[in-house]
């Protein structure tokens, strides 16, 4: 693949990338076909060999797709990443590529989008303004500056011309995901319903678009988190900042890569570990406000240490309702209250009326296993690829579990959250971390805060 070279444009033109993604689409979905054409003839063995090879040649084919098309399409393959429902892990291994491997854009694009969004070009507005991006993802991509104060700062930069290439991928992207769907419906056995995959993403992703919008959401977390004082949120500069454009304190520290490396402290990762498990629940079921985007560039330990949040373009403003039908699942799932469970599943969508709620408190009780006993556990002794097999041979063989809106993002966080608190390996007693985080009452106050007009 090419992701190494920089890109001098989007692909635009709603034809131009219709016709492209129209193309994947029908690749993707006719491959598949073609292999369930060739089942018949074939034994058990080669049929499930066959069909694992075939998922890993359609992956590569999504990733490398991504690639060139950005915006909306690499978001969706980002948002596919994470779906253990429809894909085998060694096809999720190879989609999560998308999360870390964007090259950056020409220097000129980025100096005429500045321009246009500022009114003068990087130069004249900052005393230094790197012109290699140190950082690229689906939407843009940041560079070092330091302000003619002297301060040093970080500027984010939209791609020019992305909105109308993610209002053309909008139109577009159907054809992918009823590709998809027949995929999960006749390969995978899984009832997959694209409708609500469809406008969660939509709604974030116009969301995302928007740099002012994203300056709210850090003016939230600034301050719902004002009383802790070891987690940073970062200053915007609105002086230098616009729609397309966002300029932020730049703030140093140590990538949780780094943390995570040999020989790092093992006090540092334990507080790290617990720290970033806390801040995690404590958006979900105190605040009903989540940084969805677990992505390991978002996160910095400083010196101290303190943890910075970053780039909070990806951000769940939950409804009251939902905040607290998610703190009554968690509090049930403690008290392993079976009843109160099945309620909630009704409540947050997850069943209709009338549906077994057994199954899904099961997959409840693998997911949640590290929490349900107080007593220290050791993350590392949770197989996550095992108990995700198990969750979806559940799924599979019951087929009745629905998929709201709001859980999208929400398995995007806890997701990265798992994963994370694996690596570090921290052995601790995590039931009672989890139950503290649960239990804490939000103040009405700081929910009247959050609210936008």
């Amino acid at each position: 693949m090419s992701s190494k070279k920089s890109s001098n444009t989007l692909t635009q033109g709603r034809a131009k990338r219709a016709l492209q993604v129209g193309s994947l689409a029908t690749s993707v979905s006719s491959s598949y076909a073609w292999n369930a054409l060739k089942q018949s003839f074939q034994s058990a063995d080669a049929k499930e060999r066959e069909l694992f090879e075939l998922h890993i040649k359609n992956a590569l084919k999504i990733v490398e797709g991504s690639h060139e098309l950005r915006g909306a399409f690499m978001k969706l393959i980002q948002i596919l990443s994470m779906r253990s429902d429809l894909f085998p892990t060694e096809v999720l291994d190879i989609l999560a590529v998308v999360q870390s491997s964007v090259p950056p854009m020409d220097y000129e694009l980025i100096r005429t989008q500045v321009k246009s969004e500022l009114g003068k070009e990087p130069e004249q507005l900052f005393r230094s303004f790197d012109k290699k991006a140190f950082a690229a993802a689906s939407l843009g991509q940041v560079h070092r500056a330091q302000l003619w104060s002297g301060t040093q700062v970080v500027v984010k930069v939209q791609y020019p011309g992305v909105g109308e290439t993610v209002e053309q991928d909008l139109k577009n992207l159907k054809a992918l995901l009823n590709a998809l769907t027949l995929i999960a419906r006749d390969v995978m056995r899984q009832n997959f319903d694209a409708t609500e995959l469809y406008q969660e993403m939509e709604e974030r992703l116009r969301e995302e678009l928007d740099y002012v919008n994203e300056a709210k959401n850090i003016a939230i977390f600034q301050r719902l988190f004002a009383g802790d004082d070891e987690v940073i949120i970062p200053r915007v500069y609105p002086d230098f900042s616009s729609r397309h454009v966002l300029t932020l304190e730049r703030i140093e520290g140590y990538k949780f890569q780094d943390v995570l490396a040999p020989g790092v402290d093992r006090e540092l990762k334990d507080w790290v570990a617990v720290k970033y498990f806390e801040i995690t629940w404590r958006q979900l079921c105190s605040f009903g406000v989540l940084h969805t985007d677990p992505h390991p560039g978002n996160y910095l330990i400083t010196y101290h240490p303190k943890i910075a949040i970053l780039d909070f373009g990806s951000v769940r403003l939950f409804p009251d309702e939902i905040r607290a039908g998610y703190r009554r699942l968690a509090q049930a799932i403690l008290a392993q209250d079976e009843k109160t469970m099945a309620g909630c599943f009704l409540e947050l969508g997850y069943l209709d009326p009338g549906d077994d709620p057994e199954p899904l408190v099961r997959i409840m009780y693998l997911l949640f296993e590290p929490v349900l006993e107080d007593r220290p556990y050791d993350p590392r002794d949770f197989h996550a690829v095992e108990r995700a097999r198990e969750v979806t041979n559940i799924s599979l063989r019951h087929r009745i579990f629905k998929t709201p809106g709001h859980r999208l993002f929400l398995v995007r966080a806890l997701l990265g959250l798992e994963s994370y608190v694996q690596q570090f390996g921290t052995m601790t007693n995590w039931h009672r971390i989890f139950r503290r985080c649960v239990t804490v009452t939000s103040k009405k106050k700081s929910r009247k805060k959050t609210k936008r007009t």
